[in-house]
């Protein structure tokens, strides 16, 4: 079974340009009592697009949202989570902006949403998939959940990373030494 990550369509695409190695996460309304967590260690990126979600990123104002094929879902990208951490320090928020495109403000309404203050980061192996995968939308794709059970993946797929083993490992050393 393969498994699926909603994730913005920005979002999706700054990971897929090596912008971002990260993903910071409070949970989906479904998520159920035991609330968010990182539970698989491979997931495809499933874009999820909304209007509103460049106003909520620090891309510029004139950045095109992708227009989706109707009716298809194209997944574009593979990730392997090589950690995780839950952060609970609320100065950390700042401190983590170089290394996403969400607006600061995105990341402390995740981190104070209920009662449990923080949010989780999974930092990523991020792969291209050459070529892409489309297939049918669906109706068991929607609502406000982070996981989906995917169809199978074609087998001649191929998963590229995105980054070099150096960068990605800078990356990793500088997000670390930050967290220490």
């Amino acid at each position: 079974m393969n498994i699926g990550f909603k994730e913005w369509t920005l979002v999706c695409q700054a990971l897929g340009r090596g912008e971002q190695s990260i993903i910071l996460r409070k949970g989906g309304i479904a998520e159920g009592r035991d609330g968010f967590r990182f539970k698989h260690d491979e997931f495809f990126l499933f874009p999820t697009l909304f209007h509103e979600q460049l106003s909520k990123t620090k891309l510029p104002a004139g950045t095109p949202l992708p227009a989706p094929e109707p009716g298809s879902v194209q997944i574009q990208y593979s990730a392997r989570v090589e950690w995780t951490e839950l952060i609970t320090d609320p100065a950390m928020i700042a401190k983590l902006a170089p290394f996403h495109i969400w607006k600061n403000e995105v990341i402390d309404e995740r981190f104070r949403y209920d009662d449990l203050q923080g949010v989780h980061l999974a930092f990523l192996r991020v792969s291209k998939l050459a070529p892409e995968w489309t297939f049918p939308d669906e109706p068991k794709f929607g609502g406000c959940r982070s996981w989906l059970n995917l169809p199978d993946l074609p087998p001649q797929t191929l998963q590229v990373p995105v980054l070099n083993d150096a960068v990605h490992r800078a990356r990793e050393k500088a997000l670390r030494d930050l967290l220490k």
